[in-house]
């Protein structure tokens, strides 16, 4: 079972994706802020952190700066309603951008790419 981070501020989205992502057979810890999603990552070790720009307090690129300066090597998939940030330079550290959509096809896939070829890749770290 693989764990997914979840930051939105939503409410009815956090729901929403909570419960097509642990349909998948994934844990799906949710953090409604940046400030929280610091402390979760740091605490619970996610494979993968799907994260909304957006919000209040500390906005998702700096969120998603402290959060890969923690580590580096969590994948990170931005999930905005706003396409404008794609332009942004600390939008390119994220494996993916994806704009808000009620359909989740686009988020899973990528969420099931992603965590496959994580998994290939700390399989091919062991082999050395």
């Amino acid at each position: 079972m693989k764990k997914i981070l979840l930051v939105e501020d939503e409410p009815a989205q956090q729901l929403l994706y909570r419960e097509e992502l642990s349909a998948l057979g994934d844990q799906v810890p949710v953090a409604e802020s940046g400030e929280k999603a610091l402390q979760l990552a740091s605490k619970d070790k996610p494979d993968l952190i799907i994260l909304d720009i957006m919000m209040p307090g500390m906005d998702g690129l700096e969120t998603m700066r402290e959060l890969l300066s923690q580590n580096p090597k969590v994948p990170v998939i931005i999930n905005t309603a706003y396409s404008h940030f794609k332009e942004h330079f600390m939008s390119w550290a994220a494996e993916e951008y994806l704009v808000k959509s009620s359909d989740l096809t686009e988020l899973k896939e990528a969420v099931k790419q992603i965590l496959e070829k994580k998994k290939k890749r700390v399989a091919a770290e062991r082999k050395k």
